[in-house]
């Protein structure tokens, strides 16, 4: 059996195409856009916030497509042990939605950054990594506020329960700080809640999916779901 992706569509979101191009067309996924005003998750297996500028970014990244109507809906299907993965502009939602703790600032250059980075895996057993079996994955980044920010406390919690998921690093996989982008602490690029049913990330897997860019990283992740799902 095959997943259904739901991706969820806000005003000013542009990566919503993408997600819907890799999971369907490239991977073979059923897959299907779910407006912002909308309150029917259309029997989706797997909920995609993706990457943009929802809302404009006024206010605050994320702040304003936390209130849509489909959230409401998204926060119950969450809380129910549904997937769900927000990425970058999605990661900052799920951070403003509480699905996800800490925030984002500005990235530490204050400049919007656009290229490849490595992240390593760090946490092997979550739905979104318990397939992949090398230890870095090569995905784009494009974002200017990706800088994860956490008070120490929560800090910890990630830690000690290994929430932690992917954290930027070297292509041999060494995390040290001339590799992090953006300033994140700890070098995080993605983190999961206690349940591990929701991963928000930074980096943009669903623009690494198809052979004719010559990067294939970013479908890993969505293989790993597809392969662990329970039905």
């Amino acid at each position: 059996m095959k997943p259904k992706f739901g991706i969820i569509v806000f005003p000013g979101a542009n990566c919503d195409h993408d997600a819907y191009y890799a999971t369907k067309k490239v991977l073979g996924y059923d897959a299907e856009f779910i407006w912002h005003k909308e309150r029917d998750l259309k029997n989706s297996n797997v909920i995609i916030l993706p990457g943009g500028f929802s809302y404009g970014d006024y206010l605050r990244t994320g702040a304003i497509a936390r209130f849509s109507p489909v959230m409401e809906e998204v926060i119950k299907f969450a809380d129910k042990g549904g997937i769900v993965i927000g990425i970058c502009n999605g990661f900052q939602i799920l951070l403003e939605s509480g699905l996800l703790p800490g925030a984002m600032q500005k990235n530490q250059s204050l400049k919007f950054i656009c290229k490849d980075v490595y992240i390593k895996i760090e946490n092997r057993e979550t739905i979104f990594t318990k397939s992949i079996k090398q230890d870095v994955l090569k995905i784009p980044i494009a974002h200017g506020e990706g800088n994860y920010y956490a008070d120490e406390e929560t800090l910890k919690a990630l830690e000690e329960n290994k929430q932690i998921v992917f954290k930027y690093s070297s292509k041999e996989g060494k995390v040290y700080k001339e590799f992090n982008p953006n300033g994140s602490l700890k070098n995080i690029a993605g983190i999961v809640n206690k349940n591990g049913n929701v991963l928000g990330m930074m980096p943009h897997p669903e623009r690494a999916c198809d052979p004719l860019l010559k990067r294939t990283d970013g479908a890993l992740i969505f293989k790993s779901i597809a392969e662990n799902m329970v039905y």
